[in-house]
Formats: structure tokens, sequence, C-alpha cells
């Protein structure tokens, strides 16, 4: 099931981005995607869906915004390597 979700936002705001309104969309969509991600509420699969993307596509964003694509910090991976 879909929903729509509509926000206002004034008119200088697409001309200050520099984007057409369905790009904005489209880079407020991969944001969101990318900031769930990074907190670890959502999968990398329920993020690209989310973005409207490949999963490579939202990899490959993930790397532009400088967010990494493990979801455990070095820690938890040493942690986990040392108890086994």
């Amino acid at each position: 099931m879909n929903f729509e979700i509509k926000i206002e936002l004034p008119s200088e705001l697409l001309a200050a981005l520099r984007a057409a309104p369905n790009e904005f969309v489209s880079q407020m969509r991969m944001a969101a995607a990318i900031k769930w991600y990074e907190l670890g509420k959502i999968s990398q699969s329920k993020a690209s869906e989310i973005a409207g993307v490949s999963r490579q596509s939202f990899l490959s964003a993930l790397n532009d915004y400088g967010v990494t694509p493990f979801q455990e910090t070095g820690e938890e991976l040493l942690g986990e390597y040392t108890h086994e």
C-alpha cells in the first residue's frame, strides 16, 4: 500500500537548491532513506526501496553522503571477533 504526503515549502527553496520539484522529491527521499539507514532504523534493502533506487545505487549514494554501508561499529565487530 502506498500513501501520499503533502509538504508545503517556500518556492525559493527549489531555486536555492537549483532543483525541479520532482528532483527535489527524489533528493528528499534519498536523504531520508540514508539518515534512517545510518541510524540503524532500516535495512539497505528497505532504504533503497524508500529512495526509489536499486540497492547498488543506494550504496553509491551512501558514499556520496559520507555514510558507511556497514551498520556495525568497529568496536562491535571487534567485540564479536574476540568473543569467538
